[in-house]
């Protein structure tokens, strides 16, 4: 049977979404739905499908071109893209005043200075910036797709192969209906994957324009190469209501974004391997087929509230293995060490310039701890959240580094990777000194027992 129109010849809004979506198959897919029990009406009510002709040709337009564009990325960026410049300006998003600008580039000059007494690393090159939110947008986008497509490469993957099987079996729109509806179900939830990934990424960088201070305020490197950029709305709205003033408030972030980037700059290791370690942990990540499996099952889709709970609730979230929870370790560890030796740095060189330098950095510390929507987004995504939890551990450890060797010995841990201080080490920032000189120790008698055993060098021969 093929679904009629209303007498003004007009089809209501879910029937015109539907064929939007599918075309000339919509006919056959109507008249499954119904045969399975399922009232394409009373869902698309139930959903909020919207009755406005223009609302609904926006929907159209969007859904259009959510399924053009997503192509073979597992992310559709184009989508991503315009939604986190939508989300980044709600509220307005004027770009910087000249004075805005003066005072975020002084601040970030006046902070170099101050660093130059704290730490050995130089200055990172580049010119310094003030920027819009929607500015941090495009500066750091393509940072956050090496983060977030390797898991949703992983989960369109696996939701292809489950929902496909079941599409072209006995799926919820009925039996062999994949064939019947004359679409690929593989190429179709591909595409739907990537545009549902490129909303939740879209949605969370925008709302992380509207939070950060800079480029390094999130844990991981954003920029390649790293240079100190302040986002001058961001910063006055956090001085809004604080005892310190906004120029003092401006100073201390300053310091720490200048710090992050001179860490980033000075050690040329440092921003590869922390990209590859994020991208290799989520690549990483297994999806459990029977796990998905049975939160499809256990959905009722006449039911959407249902369905949001379930997607929110972290059914189809990813599943990391044993080896996975190891990689977690050194990650979460090798982050805690890039941020407590920025709080360290920072919190010295601010300490005899800034009243309220101590407020500040405590007020800072539990402000990272504690996160934010956008952070729990990029965690559902990406399977790791992207703030330390070691943070004060780490912090501890730096500056027990600098009072037992000076400055120049806490710098020179970030030499090469194999310096780097361990989970051990936060547990025990006391004893770090000591377990270093055993591995030196320890090194020193191997090299003795090989002379023994290979003998001294012969002189070369003629």
């Amino acid at each position: 049977m093929t679904a009629q129109p209303p007498a003004d010849g007009t089809p209501p809004p879910w029937e015109q979404f539907l064929r939007q979506l599918l075309g000339p198959a919509a006919d056959d897919a109507i008249e499954q739905m119904r045969a399975s029990g399922v009232d394409p009406s009373a869902l698309a009510a139930a959903s909020g499908l919207p009755a406005d002709p223009t609302t609904m040709a926006a929907v159209f337009s969007q859904v259009n071109r959510m399924m053009a564009e997503s192509g073979d990325d597992p992310v559709n960026w184009p989508v991503a893209h315009d939604l986190a410049r939508q989300a980044a300006s709600v509220g307005g998003d004027p770009t910087p005043g000249a004075e805005q600008v003066r005072l975020t580039v002084e601040a970030l000059t006046v902070a170099e200075l101050w660093l130059d007494a704290a730490t050995d690393l130089p200055p990172a090159t580049g010119q310094r910036r003030a920027w819009s939110r929607a500015e941090w947008v495009e500066a750091t986008l393509p940072a956050w797709r090496t983060l977030t497509e390797p898991v949703a490469a992983s989960m369109s993957t696996a939701l292809a192969e489950l929902l496909a099987g079941q599409l072209g079996d006995a799926g919820p729109l009925g039996e062999g209906s994949g064939a019947q509806l004359g679409v690929d179900p593989t190429s179709m939830v591909r595409r739907l994957g990537s545009a549902v990934f490129g909303l939740q990424v879209g949605q969370a960088a925008g709302t992380l324009a509207r939070e950060v201070f800079g480029t390094t305020d999130v844990g991981v490197p954003l920029l390649t190469p790293s240079v100190p950029a302040l986002v001058p709305a961001n910063v006055e709205a956090f001085a809004q209501g604080l005892d310190a003033p906004v120029a003092e408030v401006r100073l201390f972030l300053a310091l720490r974004e200048a710090a992050a980037s001179r860490l980033y700059a000075g050690v040329p290791w440092l921003h590869g391997w922390l990209t590859a370690a994020v991208e290799a942990y989520a690549r990483g990540i297994a999806i459990d087929p029977e796990q998905l499996e049975q939160a499809v099952r256990s959905v009722d889709v006449n039911d959407p509230g249902a369905l949001q709970d379930a997607l929110s609730g972290g059914v189809f979230a990813p599943r990391t293995t044993a080896e996975q929870q190891a990689a977690l370790v050194r990650l979460e560890t090798a982050l805690a060490l890039v941020e407590g030796w920025v709080d360290e740095v920072s919190a010295a060189a601010a300490a005899p310039h800034l009243p309220h330098a101590v407020s500040l950095r405590e007020m800072l510390r539990r402000r990272r701890a504690a996160g934010g929507p956008a952070e729990q987004t990029f965690a559902t995504l990406v399977g790791l959240e992207l703030r330390p939890r070691r943070l004060r551990d780490a912090a501890r450890l730096w500056a027990t580094i600098a009072t037992d060797g000076g400055t120049t010995a806490r710098d020179a841990v970030w030499n090469h990777p194999d310096l780097m201080p361990t989970a051990e080490d936060l547990d025990d920032p006391d004893g770090y000194a000591a377990r270093t000189q055993a591995a030196v120790e320890g090194s020193q008698d191997l090299d003795r027992v090989l002379a023994d055993i290979l003998g001294p060098d012969e002189p070369p021969t003629a």
